[in-house]
């Protein structure tokens, strides 16, 4: 008989069972434990290589900006390092100008540059100044119930030595009709003085005195041909009686006509200046900037009887380079050409009464016979007319439009061209419109006849 199969082992092998499945449970569920906590790490450092990455990026971005800020912040630095030193450079040119200026207001010197030269205006008035005189006489004013009336006249004069002797040249005005004459130095001292030459035409004279030669400190003289509209002149002399006056200005104009009481003849080639000119600068000196004489002054344009502001007329120096010589030697001047002819300047007016396009040069209205225009056939006007003023006029003459191929304007440039470049005897080629016919007339120019 076989034995039954024992309870207790069976039991044995259940446990084991229940323990191998438990343990595989573990081993299962640790795994599973261990995968799902792996998978859920590595989510995580993907989280964090995606944020260490945009970090990084971040990072690279603001190290970019850093640099760039960087780069500007040099930049910024090197700009201030420039701007410093231009700023050093500049404090330091103000600080010169300050010592010049303070070094120019401690000599009360004023300094002028021109075409790169510098000019001290108190050096050329102190280089000029003791050639200045003050010309005084004594003329008769009037009678009054009978009795005579006498006047003082009062100018200016400079010093002069064109012959080898001394001479103090002045207007003629200052000097007509004078009596008891006196020229006084800048150093105050006083000498009687006579008149030994005039011309009235061009308002020139010249005296001698008694005073020592240390008294004499003479001007140079220099041709006014070569001045040109702007150039800086200055004027020492007396207005109103104060000596020693010295003001400034420039040339405003050239070839101005000055018309005065005592001739009926224009004063040709006059300088217009802005230097200011008074009654008692008349026959002072004119001078540039090197302290050369280019003219004398002599008057002050007026309107309407009243004085204007600024514009002076002053003698050319080519008048006294040509006559004072002769003043001096002879006593007078006889050299002004003459042309022998009266006329206006031509306007667009008259141009358009004569039927002509020529609205320039100078018309002439009547020739005097047997005159210099007269005997080369120049013809006057012989129709009268009355402009929309009033004024009237006889047209019809020739038109003198050249002198020598030189462009005439008007009277005034007419007058100084004979004056500056003609003498008594010379023929000059005139180029003249007669009936809208351009042509050329050969004219001898004459003397001017003596003063009356």
């Amino acid at each position: 008989m076989m034995p039954e199969p024992s309870e207790k082992p069976r039991t044995r092998s259940l446990a084991t069972v229940l323990i191998g499945i438990a343990l595989v449970a573990l081993l299962v569920g640790g795994v599973l434990g261990y995968a799902m906590s792996n998978f859920a790490t590595s989510d995580q450092i993907n989280n964090f290589k995606s944020q260490i990455s945009n970090l990084e990026q971040e990072l690279q971005s603001n190290s970019t900006q850093i640099g760039d800020l960087q780069t500007q912040i040099g930049n910024l630095e090197q700009e201030l390092q420039s701007n410093s030193t231009q700023i050093s450079s500049l404090e330091t040119q103000v600080s010169n100008l300050e010592q010049e200026l303070q070094a120019v207001q401690n000599s009360s010197v004023i300094n002028i540059s021109i075409s790169g030269m510098n000019v001290s205006l108190s050096q050329l008035y102190d280089q000029v100044s003791g050639s200045i005189v003050m010309v005084q006489g004594i003329v008769l004013a009037g009678y009054y119930f009978g009795t005579p009336v006498y006047g003082e006249v009062e100018g200016s004069g400079f010093v002069t030595n064109m012959t080898g002797q001394f001479a103090i040249v002045t207007n003629y005005h200052v000097v007509e009709g004078a009596a008891n004459i006196t020229v006084t130095f800048t150093d105050g001292d006083t000498y009687s003085a006579n008149v030994t030459g005039t011309d009235l035409y061009s308002d020139l004279a010249t005296l001698s005195t008694t005073a020592p030669e240390s008294e004499y400190h003479p001007l140079t003289i220099v041709s006014s041909s070569t001045l040109q509209v702007g150039d800086p002149v200055f004027a020492v002399g007396n207005p109103l009686g104060l000596t020693g006056s010295m003001t400034s200005g420039i040339v405003s104009a050239l070839h101005r006509s000055v018309t005065v009481d005592w001739t009926t003849y224009a004063i040709s080639d006059c300088i217009q200046t802005s230097a200011p000119i008074n009654p008692g600068n008349s026959g002072g000196p004119l001078l540039n900037y090197a302290g050369e004489v280019v003219g004398i002054t002599s008057y002050t344009a007026t309107y309407e009887g009243v004085a204007a502001q600024g514009l002076g007329l002053a003698i050319p120096s080519s008048s006294i380079l040509r006559e004072v010589p002769s003043l001096i030697i002879n006593g007078s001047y006889s050299s002004h050409p003459y042309l022998g002819a009266d006329g206006v300047d031509m306007s667009y007016e008259l141009a358009q009464a004569m039927n002509t396009t020529v609205t320039y040069g100078w018309l002439i209205s009547d020739v005097t016979s047997g005159g210099p225009a007269a005997t080369a056939g120049l013809e006057g006007g012989t129709t009268q007319f009355t402009d929309f003023l009033g004024n009237t006029y006889v047209i019809g003459g020739d038109i003198i439009i050249a002198f020598n191929g030189t462009r005439i304007a008007n009277g005034d440039a007419m007058s100084s061209y004979m004056e500056e470049n003609t003498l008594p005897g010379q023929t000059v080629n005139a180029t003249i419109v007669r009936n809208n016919q351009t042509i050329n007339v050969a004219v001898t120019l004459g003397s001017r006849p003596p003063p009356a």
